[in-house]
This record gives structure tokens, C-alpha cells and sequence, in this order.
């Protein structure tokens, strides 16, 4: 199943997949936006859980203390942190899923 949902402030594809095919990657979103500390790494915590190897979890946030804080989380724990960006005061943080 193929739709379109909203994240980042740009429409973006999504599709479906089953947990049974463990060579399709999918993207993921969290809203962390107006959580302070330490809620947004406790709320991505909580996603990876959920997530397979591999998957990809973009999560944006207002508090910028995420910057070194996500990253740190995913040092410790198996994830690998691809990339950060700030745009117009939301950062968007993204993790690739590690077997963690």
C-alpha cells in the first residue's frame, strides 16, 4: 500500500511492509517537537523498539540539547547516527536502526 504523509513540512511516500521480509528498510517519524529533556531521547527509545535493523527513524525536536544527546544514545547503544540538521528551529535527527 503506497499513500503520502506529512513530515518536515514536505509530503513524503510511505509504504507498508511485513516484519517478515527482513531485507526491506522502511522510514520512520517521531514528533518530539516541544518536549524538553530528557523526554525526546526517551520517546526515540521507545520507537527504536518497535523498528528492525536497518529501519530509519527521523525524529525532530525543538530542544536543541538533542544535538549531542541522540547521537550520544545511539553511540551507546548500536544505533548509528546518519545525520542532524536545524531548519527554522525544528532539528531533525536521523538514526539508522542498528541490531542493538
Amino acid at each position: 500500500m503506497v499513500g503520502s504523509r506529512y513530515s518536515i513540512g514536505r509530503p513524503r511516500q510511505f509504504t507498508s511492509y511485513s516484519r517478515a521480509n527482513p531485507d526491506f528498510m522502511a522510514e520512520h517519524y517521531l514528533d518530539a517537537k516541544h518536549l524538553l529533556c530528557p523526554i525526546p531521547v526517551i520517546r526515540t527509545q521507545q520507537k527504536i523498539k518497535s523498528l528492525l535493523p536497518g529501519d530509519v527513524l527521523l525524529v525532530e525536536c525543538t530542544d536543541h540539547g538533542v544535538l549531542a544527546d541522540i547521537p550520544a544514545w545511539c553511540r551507546i547503544h548500536g544505533h548509528q547516527h546518519l545525520d542532524s540538521f536545524d531548519e527554522d528551529g525544528v532539528v531533525t535527527i536521523k538514526i539508522e536502526v542498528g541490531t542493538d
